[in-house]
């Protein structure tokens, strides 16, 4: 749908409930109005910017009376930086909404007939809890309100942090963050300090110039502490150096890695990750198992409430010690080794060979001799021949990226016709669209949000599915 870029002023209009996407929503003169970082009862003037056929869209202007609900922000970066944008309003809140949302994009989205949906499992921790962030330096940082590009020195326009939403060649330095526990915000600074202070050219996104370009690091509950700096080109002196600094004022880092990336983009998964320092991964715990994190490794992002998203997905899985379980997309054999005590055989299926290596090394560690794990494109890997090979499955836990699985790959699934599956999905929309693909053999019998990212808009969703035709094969 087209939208119009208008200049119009919307003024005394009440905020009525939180929407899509972080925003909240009002409505004038028929039209729906979606602004963003209000809360429900706020009475703002609205400064409306784009408009479609049914909505506009635009930002608070003014807060006239501020709802009762609403919260003072915690980190200075509110409004600028894209993240944690549902800072004022209530965890409570916070929590419905997502449990709103889920129901929404299932039922809208799906047209699935859904049970009660179940109330959103809060996060114990709703700051320092995530487990890795990436940061970005940029040549040229976003300026912030008052600054005039024109008076601020060169040597104050390098930044390292968050990109503005919206905008890719834009970085935010951040000052501190409230994503990740110490010593996170220290190392970010010392390298930024040390970058600026030697002399190293931060990087340009736009023109594709520069030496050092952005970093990882993830924290574990072990204490472990992995660091992954990232330059454009090899430069052995410099590059050292620096590493030697980090590793020197950071004795607490257990693998310091690097990448030399000469692409035009900053993911690694293609990447050569070169440690220099300590151990080629961390340590991860849950329940009674440890698994090795690599620097490419997934692992759910929030490590403390990735154990009660797991719990949920075992217990809806129904298991009682006699079944095939496949656990599709399983990274680094997460999933499949938590359910693997009460599982007679696991087959873990990854794209990633990195990922499927510190699987095997993982079950291994912990004991585990029913897991197997295969490397590969799902829609190449799972099929007729696989699953006549390896058993078919009675139980199927899936745990897709945001974009979903492949229509082959629910072909499949329909076709081995487990008598259970246990969608874990990060992305509800496109669940919606799968398990409508699914629902033509199988009912919903349970829905699960998980908060895994507080004062933000994002939710996780369990859902547990019947094959329609096997009630005698057991229930959830």
């Amino acid at each position: 749908m087209s939208r119009k870029r208008i200049d119009l002023l919307l003024e005394r209009l009440t905020i009525e409930s939180v929407a899509a996407e972080g925003k909240a929503l009002t409505h004038y003169q028929g039209m729906v109005v979606f602004v963003p970082f209000a809360v429900p009862g706020d009475v703002v003037d609205i400064r409306v910017t784009k408009k479609s056929k049914n909505y506009y869209e635009g930002f608070i202007e003014r807060i006239i009376t501020p709802s009762k609900d609403r919260l003072e922000p915690f980190c200075a970066h509110f409004g600028i930086c894209g993240g944690c944008k549902w800072q004022p309003l209530p965890y409570p809140l916070q929590l419905e909404a997502k449990r709103r949302q889920v129901q929404d994009q299932l039922v809208r989205l799906g047209g699935l007939d859904l049970p009660e949906i179940l109330p959103t499992l809060p996060s114990d921790r709703t700051q320092y809890y995530r487990n890795k962030l990436e940061f970005t330096f940029s040549s040229k940082r976003w300026l912030l309100k008052g600054e005039d590009p024109e008076t601020v020195p060169p040597e104050d326009r390098a930044g390292l942090g968050f990109h503005v939403a919206k905008f890719f060649d834009k970085v935010l330095d951040i000052k501190h963050c409230y994503l990740q526990q110490d010593p996170s915000n220290a190392i970010r600074l010392f390298i930024k300090e040390y970058a600026v202070s030697h002399g190293l050219d931060f990087f340009d996104i736009r023109n594709n110039v520069g030496y050092i370009r952005n970093m990882f690091i993830r924290t574990s509950t072990t204490g472990d502490l992995m660091v992954i700096i990232c330059f454009f080109y090899e430069n052995r002196e410099d590059r050292e150096a620096l590493l030697d600094a980090v590793a020197e004022a950071f004795p607490e880092i257990t693998s310091l890695f690097y990448i030399i990336n000469t692409k035009l983009n900053d993911s690694i998964g293609d990447q050569e990750c070169i440690l220099y320092k300590g151990d080629p991964w961390i340590r991860e715990t849950m329940e009674n198992l440890t698994f090795r994190v690599g620097p490419k490794s997934f692992y759910q992002t929030n490590s403390e409430q990735a154990l009660k998203l797991y719990t949920v997905a075992r217990e809806f899985a129904g298991l009682t010690g006699k079944e095939v379980v496949y656990d599709l997309y399983t990274g680094i054999g997460t999933i499949a080794q938590f359910v693997s005590k009460q599982a007679s055989k696991v087959i873990g299926i990854e794209y990633l060979p990195e990922a499927i290596e510190d699987a095997k090394a993982n079950a291994a560690a912990n004991g585990i001799t029913n897991c197997e794990f295969f490397a590969g494109d799902m829609k190449h890997v799972l099929n007729a021949d696989f699953i006549a090979t390896h058993g078919k499955p009675d139980v199927i836990i899936l745990d897709p990226p945001r974009a979903g699985i492949h229509p082959d790959i629910a072909k499949v699934i329909l076709e081995a016709s487990p008598a259970r599956i246990v969608y874990v999905s990060c992305n509800p929309a496109s669940q919606a669209r799968d398990l409508a693909t699914l629902c033509s053999r199988y009912e919903i019998t349970a829905v699960q949000p998980v908060d895994m990212f507080p004062h933000t808009q994002h939710v996780e969703n369990v859902c547990a599915l019947r094959l329609r035709d096997a009630g005698a094969q057991g229930d959830n």
